[in-house]
């Protein structure tokens, strides 16, 4: 999952260790944004998930499977 460095509607900077919200298509919004949006993408109209939790999960699937 890319993590990008700034939201795409208002330009913040995002850290790594920020609140952030992704798509599945990896849009990233900081929370004052996805709070506005809804949870919602206004790109693809998909949910935003927390990034950090979807990174999480992601490790411990993959490692699940080595």
């Amino acid at each position: 999952m890319a993590m990008k460095p700034a939201c795409e509607r208002c330009g913040t900077a995002l850290a790594e260790e920020a609140p952030a919200f992704s798509c599945t298509y990896e849009c990233t919004f900081c929370e004052a944004c996805t709070d506005a949006l809804a949870f919602r993408c206004p790109n693809c109209g998909g949910i935003l998930f927390d990034r950090t939790r979807a990174s999480i999960a992601v490790a411990t699937a993959t490692e699940a499977l080595a």
